[in-house]
């Protein structure tokens, strides 16, 4: 160091230093194309499952119907026999739902979604006679409207 520059105090070297250039933007642009690839895997994968999705929510529409009429139903037995039926009627083809009576109805609804067969002869009865009962058989048509497996 020379005789001027230990003169020199620190605000006067502060005042010298030169202030460095400003970087150029940083682009948040993906530069490579498996970015770009991903991305629309990603896009086409979020657009199939809204689409699954969709169809999902349309084909259970009987399911909601049928529910919402058993909120209004109550505990009528005869009602619970009826919005059994048309759902059943919707689920599966007619000409495997429609001729079903009696122990063979009852078994049908067993084998698809569980039907409790305890409460068949309640169900079978059901138009004709009301019978004390009727809450668990609207207990058990709720668990057979959520749960039978539709066919395919």
């Amino acid at each position: 160091m020379n005789g001027e520059d230990a003169n020199v105090n620190l605000v006067d070297l502060m005042g010298r230093l030169i202030e460095p250039e400003v970087p150029a933007p940083v682009s948040l642009v993906p530069q490579t194309a498996g970015w770009w690839v991903l991305g629309a895997l990603v896009l086409t994968a979020l657009a199939y499952a809204l689409w699954r999705g969709w169809l999902h929510w349309r084909a259970n529409a009987y399911r909601r119907t049928a529910l919402a009429a058993l909120a209004t139903a109550g505990n009528d037995p005869a009602a619970i026999a009826a919005i059994l039926r048309r759902t059943a009627l919707a689920a599966y083809p007619r000409r495997e739902v429609a001729g079903l009576a009696g122990p063979d109805w009852v078994a049908f609804l067993n084998a698809t979604g569980g039907f409790p067969e305890a409460l068949g002869p309640a169900l079978i009865r059901a138009p004709y006679a009301r019978e004390a009962g009727a809450a668990d058989l609207r207990a058990a048509a709720i668990r057979w409207i959520r749960g039978h497996r539709r066919a395919s």
